[in-house]
């Protein structure tokens, strides 16, 4: 009876057991088929975008918004693989503010540290990488940070803070799920996996099919915010404050017990130049609107302190919640001091740079993005601490002949006139939607912007989304070209290969379409910088004619023979080749280089010709030689 009994107890723990086990086999069996058929997409922070190097994934940000089809990105930045031994290696995390609205790729403050290292430590291998994601807040960041720092990262910047409320999952946004913190960090888990996205996918297509709802349109900006009246010091503004803490108390935390360093900034707003988008009611008299009002008279008075703190209540009780709270800043200086980390004053800044003594609209360019100046002032503030604190390489340091290295930076800062026209419509673009204007009041983007010639029109395709940056600065430079406007040309090549460091042959189409157009000088500046870098057979081809044709005879036989090495096969190389031995009065060398020239290609006219007078020449030798010999034997 007993080994009945305990037989039946076995039978039944097993039954449970494969009970238990069944829908967990499920689960892992769907997970790993839906793996190998590559559903859904993946979520990891970096992908291989090239052999050897990793960059951002544009499908990163699906894991934070589902509501907003056409997701943001960062602006590609990309880095090695395997860290190089003299690599100094940065990461910038943040929203549209970090990456650079409306200046991206290239206005970002990101750029200026770039230019500015690469510039002070040329021994170094400079990787300053933006992950800057337009509407999101520190739950991205959190979730960036394990990713970042199993790159190893020398230093992690932080510029944070406007979007905790209306960023991907913030308290007052459209993509929100939750007020639970743990929960939603949990979600944001879940995303990594296949199966869950499947459901997701299931569960959307259901409620797209039965909603009858018509698809938002208008700018990010303005579809983001959901809770469009916060009230300053009410339960959902709190919770946005105290959202914030909390995971930027936990991202400083997981950095430094991977013992990296971490420098984290205060954050600027347009005060002067941006009055309240809602104001809240005060009391009777009082509006964020009459603050705002007030602070304007106290500026005009030169009260510019009084005028100052009437600017920041008018923000605070600004109902849309756009612009960080006075709190957020106040809360990243509690930060720095608590876990001590050194504190950028970027606010402080711009507010020393601007002409009123309050940021304006002299820095900005609407109510938080700044202008390029006010991006490179940002750029500064930052490399200021890392140089205060001396979070910089260790290679030896370049000393500027100029006094002031911001301003060397600034005047030879990586920006055409292109991007200029791009940020400027992106502007115009933003301010014709709420909460800039009444949506009923929009004008036609076309209307709005006004093409005038080829370059506004593509630059007008660019920020209608119909093209991608690399593709249109493409078009530009040729268009550029075409009409022969080569400086403008070569500014468009520059900024490519700057941006695109990985892309080499743009420096051959630079130096190619450059020599044929007879610009030798400009032409001569990709050669030598891609000579310098890894030489190939077009740099050192043309860093040897264009030296042969300045007289610098030595220089020109250095990179026509290293071209040789390289290739061998140029009939043009070798008869340049031949031309600077003429020029030295190396005879043999000459006739042996020339006679290549006419073997690889017998009908080369140059090549024939040179080789005839080098033929006469060396036969009218011979004689006079024999002549001498036979009167001495006289």
């Amino acid at each position: 009876m007993k080994q009945e009994i305990k037989s039946s107890k076995r039978v039944t723990f097993i039954f449970y057991v494969i009970m238990i086990l069944i829908p967990i086999l499920l689960i892992v069996g769907t997970e790993i088929v839906l793996r190998i058929t590559n559903y859904g997409y993946n979520s990891d922070a970096f992908i291989q975008v090239a052999p050897g190097f990793l960059g951002s994934n544009p499908n990163y940000g699906k894991k934070f918004f589902k509501q907003v089809k056409r997701v943001p990105n960062t602006i590609n930045d990309v880095f090695t693989l395997k860290k190089q031994k003299n690599a100094f290696r940065v990461f910038v995390i943040g929203g549209s503010s970090a990456a650079g609205f409306p200046y991206m790729p290239l206005g970002s403050f990101s750029r200026y540290i770039r230019q500015r290292l690469e510039l002070s430590f040329p021994k170094s291998k400079i990787e300053v990488v933006n992950l800057g994601l337009t509407a999101v807040n520190s739950y991205t960041l959190l979730d960036l940070v394990p990713s970042i720092i199993e790159q190893k990262p020398d230093l992690i910047l932080v510029y944070a803070g406007h979007n905790e409320y209306y960023g991907a999952l913030g308290v007052g946004s459209l993509e929100r799920t939750s007020r639970s913190r743990t929960l939603i960090k949990f979600m944001i888990w879940l995303e990594d996996f296949k199966i869950f996205q499947l459901v997701r996918n299931l569960m959307s297509s259901a409620f797209e099919m039965l909603s009858d709802k018509p698809e938002a349109t208008g700018t990010l900006m303005s579809r983001m915010a959901e809770s469009k009246q916060i009230e300053f010091g009410g339960d959902v503004f709190n919770a946005g404050i105290e959202q914030f803490n909390e995971n930027m108390s936990e991202l400083i935390e997981i950095v430094q017990q991977a013992k990296i360093p971490i420098l984290i900034s205060t954050l600027a707003s347009n005060l002067a130049g941006q009055e309240p988008f809602i104001p809240q009611k005060i009391n009777k008299k009082t509006t964020a609107i009459s603050l705002f009002n007030s602070a304007q008279k106290e500026l005009s008075k030169g009260n510019t302190a009084t005028a100052d703190s009437l600017f920041r209540l008018a923000k605070d009780y600004d109902m849309l919640r756009f612009r960080a709270p006075e709190l957020i800043n106040q809360s990243i200086r509690k930060l720095a001091k608590i876990y001590n980390i050194p504190l950028v004053e970027a606010e402080k800044e711009l507010t020393q740079n601007s002409k009123l003594g309050i940021i304006g609209n002299d820095l900005m360019d609407d109510h938080l993005h700044p202008n390029l100046k006010g991006y490179q002032l940002i750029g500064k503030a930052f490399y200021d601490k890392m140089e205060e604190v001396n979070y910089l390489p260790k290679s030896p340091k370049f000393v500027f002949d100029d006094k002031n290295p911001h301003q060397f930076i600034v005047k030879n800062y990586h920006f055409t006139e292109f991007d200029s026209i791009i940020s400027a419509m992106k502007v115009k673009m933003l301010k014709n939607d709420w909460p800039f204007i009444d949506p009923k009041n929009k004008i036609d983007r076309y209307l709005l912007l006004q093409p005038k010639n080829k370059i506004d029109s593509l630059a007008f395709k660019f920020v209608e989304a119909q093209d991608d940056w690399e593709g249109i600065q493409r078009q530009a430079a040729n268009y550029y070209l075409r009409k022969g406007e080569f400086q403008k040309y070569a500014e468009i090549l520059n900024v490519l290969i700057w941006q695109f460091p990985i892309i080499q042959s743009y420096y051959r189409f630079a130096i190619e379409n450059l020599v044929l157009a007879k610009q030798y000088d400009l032409a001569y500046d990709f050669a030598i910088r891609k000579y310098s870098i890894a030489p190939d057979k077009v740099s050192a081809k043309w860093c040897g004619i264009i030296n042969l044709n300045r007289g610098n005879n030595d220089l020109a036989i250095k990179y026509l023979t290293k071209n040789i090495e390289l290739d061998g096969n140029d009939e043009q190389v070798y008869y340049n080749l031949a031309g600077a031995y003429v020029r030295k009065q190396d005879l043999e060398n000459a006739s042996l280089f020339v006679d290549k020239a006419v073997l690889i290609n017998p009908k080369y006219q140059q090549a024939i010709l040179m080789k005839r007078q080098l033929d006469t020449f060396k036969k009218m030798k011979d004689v006079r030689k024999n002549k001498t010999n036979s009167t001495r034997s006289w």
